[in-house]
Parts: C-alpha cells; structure tokens; sequence
C-alpha cells in the first residue's frame, strides 16, 4: 500500500471540514476490498474547537499524539490500515480498514490509555466497496482541482511571486468530441479568454491551449479553475489544469 497523503477542505453536512486521506491507495481499492472489508473508526470530541468547529493549534499538539498512539496500536495488532481523518463540527474522526475485529477493544484500550480526558466513541461496520473513502475522503474532480491549485500558488510563493499581480495565465481543456470545439470556442472568447492554438494529448486527444490575464492568489484560481470545469463539461469536454509565469513585482 502506497503511502502518499493530501490535505484538502470541504464542505461536510453545512459545517467546514478538514480532510486528510492516503491518496496513494486509490488506485488499490479493489484489491484491498478483500483483504480490509470493515470500516473502523475512533471519534473524538476536541476540548477547545475553533468557533468554525475546525482543530486549534493549541490543542493541536495532542490530536496529533493520539493520531500516533492509534498508528501504533493499529501497528502493534496488526489489524488495518489507516486512511483518512476527519476534523469537523467539533470533533476529530480517525478512519481505518481493518482485517478483523475479534482484539478492536484490546487495540482500543492500548491506543487511548493516555487519553483518558477526552470524550471517545468508536465502532466498525462492514464496507467492502470502501464507499466511506471513495465518498467521505476521496476529493470530487472540483475538490481535486482546488488542491492542485493551492499546490502551484504554494509553489509560486515560495520562488516569492506576487500572486496578487495579474499576468497571463495559460489553461488547458481537452475535448471528447471536436463537434462542440466551436461552441467551446465561443463560450471562452465571451468569457475574455484567448485561444492560443490547438494541441493533442499521448492519447491523440484533441484540445485547445487558452489564456487570460489574471490574478493567480488562490481563491481567485479557484473561482476561474472551477468556471473553467463547468464550462468543460457543458461542451463534453475535460479541463486540464493552468500554469503561468513567476512574477515577483
């Protein structure tokens, strides 16, 4: 199993939510179906949420204790693997595909002995399709979008970029049937867009390469990101990410 983890955030049940999921098992689902077919989980009720219900880094340091603590128990019985948490509404949810059930109380009690103060509740039921991952943790293609896209403005930061400074900023759509090339065309000249030139993926699939002037700070690339995937799939199309230049005035 592929150890490779994505921070992201989401709107859960009306409340903001804070994931963390190993993404690197996506691609592992049908196998692991057999071997971990129960969903596990350990409930905690945070002590001092922030007024949004999300974790405060006061109390931070020891979320992260019993985040270990379960690791190692979870290790040291050898019962799963764990995928995913969720921090949410006031408490933290820490999610598991485990093999077995028969030692889930021995794993308990070892894993939370040190935190005896907190309000805990736990459980398991059966999940062999892993829908709590494909559904709770597993990001939409929006949400998916949207960490990609904190990943490149992180990435500009740090080569001290002004994400604030408009600059041209060149996207990418692929299209399933060039019938509705035309009408995709339109659609992003109305919208200020200009149509750099028309390219083709390793599959031999046709797009257009595009580009405006704009603002590249993350809730902005948000905002033009998730228009650009609603106008894709309006044209049975695929939207396929931006890039741009540094720009540090």
């Amino acid at each position: 199993m592929q150890e490779y983890w994505e921070l992201y955030m989401k709107n859960l049940e009306g409340s903001p939510a804070s994931i963390q999921f190993n993404a690197g098992i996506s691609m592992e689902i049908e196998e692991l179906g057999y071997t971990y077919p129960t969903i596990a989980f350990v409930k905690a009720k945070l002590k001092e949420p922030k007024e949004n219900g999300l974790l405060s880094e006061h109390e931070e340091p020891e979320i992260l204790f019993m985040e270990d603590k379960l690791e190692a128990s979870m290790i040291k019985f050898r019962i799963g693997k764990y995928v995913g948490r969720v921090i949410s509404d006031g408490y933290v949810t820490f999610l598991y595909y485990v093999q077995f059930t028969y030692n889930w109380a021995d794993f308990i009690e070892f894993a939370l002995n040190e935190h005896q103060s907190y309000e805990v509740t736990n459980g398991h039921s059966e999940d062999g399709e892993w829908n709590y991952y494909k559904k709770l943790l597993y990001p939409t293609a929006r949400e998916w979008q949207i960490i990609q896209n904190h990943k490149v403005c992180d990435n500009l930061r740090e080569q001290e970029d002004n994400l604030h400074f408009a600059r041209a900023i060149e996207h990418k759509i692929f299209m399933q049937s060039v019938d509705k090339q035309e009408a995709l065309e339109a659609t992003l000249l109305a919208d200020g867009f200009k149509v750099k030139k028309e390219i083709e993926n390793e599959e031999g699939v046709k797009g257009l390469s595009f580009y405006r002037l704009d603002k590249p700070f993350y809730h902005d690339i948000d905002a033009i990101t998730l228009g650009l995937i609603d106008i894709a799939e309006a044209h049975d199309a695929l939207y396929d990410g931006w890039e741009t230049s540094v720009v540090k005035s």
